[in-house]
């Protein structure tokens, strides 16, 4: 079916004006989209982060943990996630790690989220090398 020549022109520009229209609700969707990927990127830095400090607290005399704890947790941190970072260690026989981290808006190193996301883990206490613990 051919549509005369008036009707088409009549409808010329029509795609324009309705992807003008679409414009902000594809990037509301795609910043959305973006602070739901940094929300998840943060919970995984958490987890790997507590991770790495509970591995280094449990190879640590008991003296010297809480520093090893804090250090192994913030390594791998780039400055826009360890600025904000807090890491405890704790326990004796089981030794558990806490990690929390703010979850930054759009761009890290910038303004953060209210609500932080905490990472947790638990190993038990490696034998010294006289076989005690």
């Amino acid at each position: 079916m051919n549509v005369p020549v008036r009707e088409r022109e009549r409808d010329r520009g029509q795609v324009t004006i309705e992807f003008l229209g679409m414009t902000p609700t594809i990037i509301v969707t795609l910043v959305a989209l973006w602070q739901v990927v940094l929300v998840g990127y943060t919970y995984i830095l958490a987890g790997n982060a507590a991770d790495e400090a509970v591995r280094a607290a449990t190879a640590t005399e008991r003296g010297a943990r809480d520093g090893a704890c804090r250090a192994a947790g913030l390594k791998h941190l780039s400055e826009a996630w360890s600025s904000g970072a807090e890491v405890t260690c704790g326990g004796t026989g089981y030794v558990t790690a806490d990690v929390k981290l703010e979850v930054p808006i759009l761009f890290p190193g910038t303004l953060s989220v209210p609500f932080p996301v905490r990472g947790h883990a638990g190993a038990v206490e490696e034998a010294d090398s006289d076989g005690a613990s």
